[in-house]
């Protein structure tokens, strides 16, 4: 398999973001590859507030990185794939944004039980980077 296909592939990914004076910021998330777009969106999920830090991050500065792996005891089976980009916040009701959730919900049954209103995050500018053991 071919990494954008592992990365694609995987049901969820870590974020990083950079805050205020540099501090980063890391958060697990569901995600859908569309083409050269990568989308999240802030979902019914509980959360301690609505005014999510990696929103503001993003705001502030759009650089992102999002990695998956795979993890076994075999270590002739580890690999990863970490894209770079930058991102920015859609309005869920944008019609961007509801393509993403239309795209996310294709991935994430939940997603088409119980629709997301949130924002949506869109990543660009991929750059692609990845290892594997093989």
């Amino acid at each position: 398999m071919d990494p954008v296909e592992r990365f694609a592939s995987a049901r969820v990914a870590r974020l990083a973001t950079v805050g205020p004076g540099g501090v980063p910021h890391l958060v697990p998330l569901v995600f859908a590859l569309d083409s050269d777009t990568i989308y999240s969106c802030v979902d019914h999920k509980p959360k301690r507030t609505t005014a999510l830090r990696r929103l503001q991050n993003i705001a502030a500065n759009p650089a992102v990185t999002l990695l998956v792996d795979h993890y076994d005891e075999n270590w002739d089976q580890l690999w990863w794939v970490r894209v770079d980009g930058g991102a920015e916040v859609l309005d869920a009701g944008s019609p961007e944004g509801t393509a993403a959730i239309d795209i996310l919900a294709t991935k994430y049954r939940q997603y088409a039980e119980r629709r997301p209103d949130g924002p949506v995050i869109a990543v660009r500018s991929l750059r692609w980077h990845h290892w594997s053991a093989l």
